[in-house]
């Protein structure tokens, strides 16, 4: 009876997944998450590709997060190469949470660079986190082909993925500097600062930046 009684549960959760009530959805995945079995996989990571709201997602990937490594790993890995690029976007972000290095050849330049602003940025959040010690200058170097991308929420994560690398990023930036592209040159630098002083704030270096690099500046130091 109590198996039953647990698998009408688990039915009904995961028949909520899909109601229309954002707030039906986000307690049936705190209820899979709450309850996890490996029978819920492929219905959390289906549903990461097409929910609409924010803090359901959120939700989906803590319940992804509460099931075995083993299980998740794979079908997270599959979806990173999916064609939607939310289903892209949402497993970089969940391999981030669960952290298992395993993952880390699937950070492909392809994904660091994606075409999606905001694909590229969860894979920027997953290789800090999965990095292998020692491969931090080459990941660094890679990033640092995306400088100068996008608005400021765009560029501010790339800067915030960099200085997490710490000082292995200083010999990507120094190279960046004397980039063509004045916006380029300008984030570099925008970056360098905020590696140097954490708390002058990214408003505040990059428009100095943007000075140095109008007047002609390169601000070499480091």
């Amino acid at each position: 009876m109590t198996i039953t009684r647990w698998d009408t549960d688990a039915v009904r959760a995961l028949r909520e997944l899909e109601d229309g009530r954002s707030s039906v959805r986000l307690r049936a995945a705190l209820a899979v998450g709450t309850t996890p079995d490996p029978r819920f996989v492929d219905k959390l990571v289906e549903r990461c590709a097409i929910e609409p709201e924010f803090f359901v997602r959120d939700m989906l990937t803590w319940a992804l997060t509460r099931h075995p490594v083993s299980v998740t790993l794979p079908e997270l890995l599959r979806e990173v190469r999916s064609e939607r690029a939310q289903a892209r976007s949402q497993a970089l972000h969940t391999l981030s949470k669960i952290g298992d290095r395993r993952a880390w050849p699937a950070i492909t330049r392809t994904l660091l660079a994606d075409a999606e602003d905001e694909v590229a940025r969860s894979a920027w959040r997953a290789a800090v986190v999965l990095v292998p010690e020692g491969e931090e200058s080459a990941l660094a170097t890679v990033l640092a082909t995306q400088l100068g991308r996008g608005g400021r929420e765009t560029q501010l994560s790339l800067s915030r993925t960099l200085v997490a690398l710490g000082e292995a990023i200083v010999p990507a930036l120094r190279a960046a500097t004397t980039a063509p592209a004045p916006s380029i040159r300008a984030h570099a630098l925008a970056t360098r600062r905020l590696l140097r002083d954490p708390d002058a704030g990214f408003e505040f270096a990059i428009e100095e930046a943007k000075r140095i690099v109008v007047l002609g500046g390169s601000d070499q130091e480091g």
